[in-house]
């Protein structure tokens, strides 16, 4: 069964309240508080590039993409996200492109860089460009699903790694901001790990 960021935000008693941005459900850590980079690394060329202005995450499109602060193993993460026309980002998974974000036909939501695994989404569930979208990806092991707007687009798909094909996935890895040089807005980032 799907569950969406809006139910899962109805259960815990927050949905429609505007507070609700950057404030995780039950069991949840949020990465981005709507204040500061806290759980990120705030550095090298992408320092400055990226700055929360009203609870909002905002990427200018130059430097550095950006990485979370810690590393994380099989984990459970929502992420709003809103691109431009033409816009092209996506979430790196332990350090590995990509559940990849775009303005293209295929849609967002695929494992981009697979060669020998699916690599397009399964539909597109994308809202008009200029609008919030919401991921939900889990990630076990190599197994990665993503939900798009609550449509399930990416089911249990193994996530190669990018770096050296010859070998598994990274067991562990930063959760990073990905980008093409395009501006990007991103909120109610929420992360759990899971055993």
């Amino acid at each position: 069964m799907l569950i969406t960021l809006t139910a899962l935000l109805m259960t815990a008693g927050l949905a429609g309240a505007e507070a609700r941005d950057n404030t995780p459900p039950p069991g949840f850590v949020a990465l981005f508080n709507g204040r500061d980079l806290e759980h990120w690394k705030n550095e090298g060329k992408a320092k400055g590039h990226w700055t929360a202005v009203d609870g909002v995450l905002h990427y200018d499109g130059k430097g550095d993409s950006l990485l979370t602060a810690k590393n994380y193993k099989d984990f459970e993460l929502y992420v709003d996200w809103k691109i431009l026309p033409k816009g092209d980002s996506g979430i790196y998974l332990r350090g590995c492109p990509q559940v990849q974000i775009w303005d293209d036909p295929i849609g967002s939501g695929g494992l981009y860089n697979n060669q020998k695994n699916p690599s397009k989404p399964t539909q597109v569930a994308d809202k008009p460009v200029g609008a919030w979208n919401t991921f939900h990806i889990v990630i076990r092991g190599d197994k990665v699903t993503v939900d798009l707007n609550g449509v399930r687009v990416t089911d249990n798909v193994t996530m190669e790694n990018y770096f050296d094909r010859s070998k598994p996935l990274p067991a562990t890895g930063t959760i990073e901001l990905q980008h093409h040089g395009n501006p990007l807005e991103f909120k109610n980032i929420y992360v759990k790990e899971l055993d």
